[in-house]
């Protein structure tokens, strides 16, 4: 029984210690330098550098917009405008998602580069050539034919230098959030070149990022089947690149994904570096060889994206873009974390409501471990109908530990009973319980959507206190002591499924085992309401189970 409640105590604080550092001291992660030395590679001399200098003098939103003739774009998930300086598109608004819950004012994720928040993406052709004039951040192009883009309705831009030579970009828009970039050069000269096609997205300075261990916030790509990701303080401090047959780079927030997708079958080299201002960018390895009197072609796709579970797998698959999937940080558990959620959405289609998604989906997850809780709870049961004779032998053999031991393993198996099974339940929920924080914490469907009463976003802590009565008494509470109202109801089932488990009879640990309730009522007061939801309805459901099974286990008489 001893071992029994110690494992058990253990068990919990050590669950209840790695949480809290998890999700309440964010640390930076020791660095394996060798698996960072083994994704570095030495400059490739032979291929082009990008242009990374760039002097600017900062200005406000509307100025930079108004500073250069614009192509604006929308469908019914974005809108904004790329820049005929430079050919960038630097101006994006998310229509359907609000700042703030309740508000009017929406997402802004890209922004002109000569302000504080700049964010753009841009593409083209470099050539080691260095007497070719080729376009730049200061390129004004041209604008052929409409000048719109829509859905279905691209647009062509075109420069020509004065050396024969023009280069086009025919940018196309679908109803969500691609961008396809068809890039051509046209060489009307009798002389041959070569051209290596491009990529970059650039972000002036690190944004507002929550900072947790648990999620990646910075620049991220898949490189021939291998997750990459570097912070931005990481890039800050050394440069990353590596080459290619395969993949896809981007810059990561919670919510949010931009990223480039490079040409089909082609090798590529990506980089990651800071030089003022954070870049991630590709270019091609194998030159594009320009005849006279020819053209040469290349396509890219670039998603700047709302991180929805359908949208990026839908691009991942008609795209055929390689774990595409994971610029959603599903996590080391993702074989749990993914599903969960699949099984969350199938059940909020159904519900039309996330909370009550989550209530069934925690019935789910009771069925199917129902046959392992059935047998740690009959496991229970017979021990708390021991504990009269456990506390005989104790008193019995006070002054022999190896008698007593004797005798309880003794009884243990008369009995049939296992004192280990009631760690059981506690390590199952484990990894149930951080899986449904990850899927709270990184899907966008979970953000800002409402339970009943006074839960007004899932992803968010219960917003009422205690110690204002749940508002009732008319004055604020300092935000460690909003301690809400599902976060008291989860304390008080914890508390009364406590007492239909076997009582300690070591003194200390049935004190230890009296504050855990209030302990993790404290703990899990700061997490999302619905993973409180969550946990509260798994108490009441596992102590049904546990009275149905307690009543229904007899043991036999011990004389």
């Amino acid at each position: 029984m001893d071992s029994k409640n110690t494992i058990a105590a253990i068990a919990l604080s050590s669950a209840v210690i790695v949480l809290y550092s998890l999700f309440f001291v964010p640390e930076k992660p020791a660095t394996n330098e060798n698996i960072i030395e083994k994704n570095k590679i030495e400059q490739n001399t032979d291929t082009p550098v990008l242009e990374q200098k760039e002097t600017l003098i900062k200005i406000s939103r509307e100025d930079a917009l108004n500073e250069s003739e614009r192509v604006e774009f929308e469908n019914s998930n974005i809108k904004g405008s790329i820049s005929l300086k430079g050919a960038a598109i630097d101006d994006l608004t998310f229509k359907n998602y609000n700042v703030e819950l309740g508000g009017n004012k929406k997402i802004t994720l890209l922004g002109p580069r000569n302000i504080e928040e700049g964010y753009l993406i841009e593409s083209g052709f470099v050539t080691s050539d260095k007497n070719i004039e080729i376009p730049n951040s200061e390129t004004i192009w041209s604008i052929e034919g409409k000048k719109k883009l829509t859905e279905n309705s691209p647009i062509i831009l075109s420069w020509a230098n004065n050396q024969g030579i023009t280069f086009k970009k025919e940018i196309s828009l679908d109803d969500k959030y691609l961008f396809s970039i068809k890039q051509s050069v046209i060489n009307l000269t009798n002389n041959k070149y070569d051209f290596y096609s491009y990529g970059q997205i650039i972000r002036n300075e690190i944004p507002d990022i929550i900072d947790f261990l648990i999620l990646h916030e910075g620049l991220i790509a898949t490189l021939d089947d291998e997750l990459i990701e570097e912070d931005y303080d990481d890039i800050q401090e050394k440069k990353f690149s590596k080459t290619a047959q395969k993949g896809w780079l981007g810059i990561s927030d919670k919510y949010w994904i931009s990223s480039l997708i490079p040409p089909k079958n082609k090798e590529f080299k990506t980089t990651f570096d800071y030089k003022d201002k954070f870049r991630a960018n590709f270019i091609a390895t194998e030159p594009l060889e320009l005849n006279a009197n020819s053209s040469i072609e290349e396509k890219l796709q670039i998603i700047v994206a709302a991180k929805r579970v359908d949208v990026i797998d839908g691009y991942a698959k008609s795209l055929d873009i390689d774990k595409f999937d994971l610029v959603i940080d599903w996590g080391f558990l993702y074989f749990i974390t993914k599903p969960l959620f699949f099984g969350i959405d199938y059940f909020f289609k159904l519900l039309g409501n996330y909370g009550l998604a989550i209530i069934a989906i925690t019935i789910c997850i009771r069925l199917v471990f129902f046959p392992l809780a059935n047998f740690s709870f009959r496991s229970m049961a017979k021990m708390k109908a021991l504990t009269p004779e456990m506390t005989r032998l104790k008193e019995l053999h006070k002054n022999d530990k190896m008698k007593l031991q004797q005798e309880m393993m003794a009884l243990y198996k008369k009995e049939s009973v296992n004192p280990m099974s009631g760690c059981l339940p506690i390590l199952v929920q484990i990894p149930v319980f951080f899986a449904l924080y990850k899927v709270l914490f990184v899907t966008i469907e979970m953000r800002h959507m409402p339970f009943y009463g006074w839960i007004n976003d899932l992803s968010e802590r219960d917003p009422t206190s205690i110690f204002n009565l749940f508002g009732l008494l008319p004055y604020d509470v300092p935000s460690f002591l909003m301690i809400g109202a599902w976060p008291v109801a989860m304390g008080v089932s914890m508390w009364i499924q406590q007492k239909l488990n076997p009582a300690p009879t070591d003194p200390m640990q049935a004190k230890i085992f009296m504050f855990f309730p209030l302990f993790l009522t404290v703990i899990l007061a700061p997490f999302p309401s619905g993973l409180v939801i969550y946990w509260t309805v798994n108490n009441i459901l596992t102590m049904a189970q546990q009275l149905f099974i307690m009543k229904r286990t007899t043991v036999k008489t011990v004389t």
